[in-house]
């Protein structure tokens, strides 16, 4: 509550206290006879007509008072009413005045219906509230009290009027809901009237600011303002209906920059500093929820200072004001946009509106008033400056407020709730329920009990002759419908409320807000609408960071991290790929991630492919030459039927490193392992077999020629047995949890590692400790034959080739534990060629230089030796 509204009703609270103190004393002094008296004079109505039933009116048809100083002992001076601009020509305000003869006008309608309370005559009371709160509250006491000034000498009454229509503020709705029963307001749209509790009286013709103040959030969310200014009038109305736009525009992510207030009794300094923090702000968007008056003296402000540029979204109160749309205001105001309440058209109200004169009620002072207005004249002579009123000015020539029809909406909310009062005593009178005739009169109760007619304008429910429907929730509030209407220039160049959208409270969430199609012209004058952000959008692939000290509006524009995305246009956060995706360069799509595995198109995998055949065709040579000399001593020596499976075997081991090049697949994962283990058994058994054959040979104690001839079967038995064992594990291993491709996360994000798991790493590890042993038994047996008598002892390279290859395997275990993804792969290929390698040089290298290069030691004398013999004999006996 604003200071002046709370001096002003303290001031009319102890005024009331000390009149009732003033009453009781008299009452107890004077004697039995004495009857109960009004002190000071009574509030006498603007306009009124007696009937059989009276309704009140209300309407600020003056914007401001005059008050006096109060004293407890003298009587207040009367409240004198003026416009809230002194300065200004017009003190009477013409649409408030058009209200007023909208009610009357109504009434006459009803007391001219021969179906709507027959013979029951409808008269009124309307007051001028001045727009304040003070002079709200002596209207409605002239309400209750009437003009009589003495009561009976138990000073109890009951109320002149049945219901007031009335009136056009909240605050002053507010204070006239504590003193009166039943109350219609057509222009009090304050969400706080609908509680119940407090205002179980109330009813209203316009919608609660409750679902216009949402309204008005959906509507700034809808066109992407996220950064506004706001400006309302301080009271009732404005901070109640700015507190519910803040709290619905915040859940629609919408910040509020400033919010400034301006009361109705605001000083020009006051008003002119809102206007400088509204040109100060940055936001683009004005919220302006003003009462009528309250953007008047905004608008003179603003024009002073210039200020232009911003898009204005207005409230019910303002946006279809004609007085506003002029070329004063244009540059200000065009291409306005909000809601208003359905326009309507009420047949013969424009004729009844220009038949008013001051000769309809010749002591009336506000006829006279608005005549004089009206056509700035006086009916008083010898005026300077101001002509004389002859009486004959035509209504019909002049265009103002007042005798504007064009946008009837609050209009049509006055007609409604007379209509509403009319309906509700016809029901509760039950007017030609037992007749035959239409024309059946009306009983008139002597009282009418409040809370019966209360109940009767909840339960009313009709339609108007332009088939709008009128009734009232359990709020006393009717169905929250808007238009949502655009400030536009038409081909003449004047400014037209043209309606482009439209919003109704009673759909599902989420589409009570509906536009038709028609195109928006914005403050620019220009189809394309206005930017108002705090920060510029943050396109997909980057997120909101919240600036510490600003409000959530005002954000800085982060990419997002890897692995994450937004495909969104302002973001609050990054959303993370699938696991088998990955974000894209921009960071605004998920891919699918690089499948990482050793393939023949890489540099590596070209390089172990040409090693591997390389390696087999190699032996493929050696194999060739071994063939071509396999009659010669050295072939026949080196055991030639197991030095041909050595090299077969050699040739498998070589080949085998391309299963493990390539994309896995379950059966290249199950063949790379078993074919490794099965080709290095198969050569590593052909090598024991014939270094246990050497070792045979040589330690035999019978000549050579005597060794058992059965020796060849058993080596053949050597090598199937040696080899069959390793095809048992490898089935074992195959059967119970065989290898199968894996794709692995966990050495880098941003790719999927495609490998073998070993699927039982006992398995692998028993097939390679197979592999190992026998290796250590070849490397043994040949160690131990190193030193036999002969020129070409095979044991001496055997031992060689073993101790590469175990060198190289040892090696291999700890490389192959740390590898990660392809490497590991890259590391046993590694491993399987060098040690096949190891072994076809170490052991054949030296066959193939003698059978090539140096072919006079392929005798068998030299072989066994005795070249060497003779040679040594020759030289003792010299």
């Amino acid at each position: 509550m604003r200071l002046e509204d709370l001096k002003q009703l303290v001031n009319m609270y102890v005024y009331i206290f000390v009149m009732s103190l003033l009453v009781v004393m008299e009452i107890l002094a004077e004697d039995d006879s004495a009857v109960c008296e009004m002190l000071g004079s009574p509030e006498f109505p603007l306009l009124s007509k007696s009937g059989d039933i009276i309704i009140g009116g209300a309407f600020s048809v003056h914007s401001q008072i005059v008050a006096s100083s109060f004293s407890l002992s003298d009587a207040p001076d009367p409240l004198i009413c003026t416009s809230i601009n002194l300065n200004s020509f017009h003190r009477l305000n013409f649409r408030e005045f058009r209200f007023a003869q909208t009610m009357i006008f109504a009434i006459e309608e009803i007391n001219k219906s021969s179906s709507l309370l027959p013979n029951i005559s409808v008269g009124y009371k309307i007051f001028d509230s001045c727009g304040s709160t003070l002079p709200s509250t002596r209207a409605a006491m002239g309400l209750i009290n009437g003009q009589e000034r003495s009561f009976g000498k138990t000073c109890s009454g009951h109320s002149t009027v049945h219901v007031i229509v009335g009136t056009s503020e909240s605050s002053s709705t507010l204070y006239l809901s504590l003193c009166f029963f039943i109350q219609i307001s057509h222009f009090s749209t304050c969400a706080c009237l609908s509680n119940r509790k407090e205002h179980p009286s109330f009813f209203r013709t316009i919608p609660s600011d409750y679902y216009q103040s949402r309204a008005l959030a959906q509507l700034v969310k809808y066109f992407g303002w996220t950064w506004v200014g706001a400006v309302r009038s301080d009271n009732d109305y404005g901070n109640n209906g700015m507190a519910t736009f803040i709290e619905a525009a915040t859940k629609e992510g919408i910040c509020v920059e400033y919010s400034e207030a301006i009361a109705r009794t605001a000083s020009k300094e006051q008003v002119e500093r809102v206007v400088r923090v509204i040109s100060r702000g940055t936001a683009r968007v004005l919220i302006a929820f003003l009462s009528y008056d309250e953007m008047d003296a905004l608008l003179e402000a603003a024009l002073s200072q210039n200020l232009t540029g911003l898009q204005w979204v207005g409230s019910e109160s303002w946006i279809t004001a004609h007085h506003l749309a002029t070329m004063k205001y244009s540059g200000i105001l065009y291409g306005s946009i909000g809601f208003a309440i359905k326009k309507a058209k009420i047949a013969g109200l424009q004729d009844f509106l220009l038949q008013v004169h001051p000769s309809q009620d010749p002591q009336n002072h506000i006829l006279k008033e608005f005549w004089e207005e009206t056509f700035g004249c006086s009916f008083q002579s010898g005026l300077q400056d101001t002509k004389q009123c002859s009486g004959s000015e035509r209504l019909r020539d002049i265009k103002n407020p007042f005798t504007d029809v064009s946008e009837l909406r609050i209009s049509n909310n006055v007609y409604k709730a007379v209509y509403a009062v009319a309906h509700a005593m016809h029901s509760m009178l039950k007017c030609g329920e037992n007749s035959e005739t239409v024309n059946a009169s009306c009983t008139l109760k002597s009282i009418l009990q409040p809370k019966e007619v209360v109940k009767h304008i909840q339960d009313v429910n009709f339609s108007l002759e332009s088939g709008e429907k009128v009734y009232f929730d359990e709020r006393g509030d009717p169905a929250a419908t808007y238009q949502l209407v655009n400030w536009q220039r038409n081909p003449a160049g004047d400014i037209v409320f043209v309606v482009v959208g439209s919003y109704d409270a009673s759909l599902q969430n989420g589409k009570e807000f509906t536009m038709n199609g028609l195109n928006i012209t914005w403050v620019t004058e220009s189809f394309e609408r206005p930017v108002s952000v705090c920060s510029e959008s943050c396109p997909p692939g980057f997120r909101q960071a919240i600036i510490k000290g600003k409000p959530i509006c005002c954000f800085s524009c982060i990419t997002c991290a890897a692995g994450e995305i937004s495909n969104c246009t302002n973001s609050a956060e990054c959303s993370p790929c699938p696991l088998e995706y990955w974000s894209n360069e921009d960071h605004n799509k998920c891919v699918p991630k690089v499948l990482e595995f050793l393939s023949y198109e890489e540099t590596m995998g070209t390089l172990l492919t040409a090693f591997s055949l390389f390696g087999a065709g190699l032996t493929l040579v050696v194999s060739f030459v071994f063939f071509w000399f396999r009659h010669t001593p050295l072939v026949k020596a080196s055991n030639s039927e197991l030095s041909f499976l050595l090299l077969f075997s050699l040739t498998l081991c070589f080949l085998c490193s391309l299963t493990f090049i390539g994309r896995p697949t379950d059966w290249s994962c199950m063949l790379r392992h078993v074919a490794f283990g099965i080709a290095f058994a198969l050569c590593i058994s052909c090598i024991l077999t014939k270094t246990i054959t050497v070792v045979i040979a040589f330690k035999a104690r019978t000549p050579a020629n005597t060794v058992p001839q059965c020796l060849a079967s058993h080596q053949r038995m050597g090598v199937v047995g040696g080899t069959f064992l390793q095809v048992l594990v490898c089935v074992v291993w195959l059967a119970l949890a065989p290898p199968f491709p894996h794709k692995i996360t966990m050495y880098a994000a941003e790719r999927i590692i495609l490998e073998c798991n070993l699927g039982s790493s006992i398995g692998f590890w028993v097939v390679l400790g197979y592999i190992g042993l026998l290796a250590v038994l070849c490397l043994i047996l040949a160690f131990l034959a190193r030193k036999l008598p002969d020129n070409f002892n095979e044991a001496k390279f055997i031992t060689f080739s073993m101790l590469i290859f175990s060198a190289v395997w040892v090696t291999f275990i700890p490389a192959y534990v740390s590898s990660p993804g392809k490497f590991t792969v890259a590391v046993e290929i590694f491993a399987i060629l060098a040690s096949s390698f190891g072994l076809l040089f170490c052991i054949f290298a030296p066959k193939c230089y003698i059978l090539l290069l140096k072919p006079e030691r392929n005798t068998k004398n030299h072989i066994m030796g005795r070249d060497l013999q003779k040679k040594q004999l020759s030289e003792n006996d010299k």
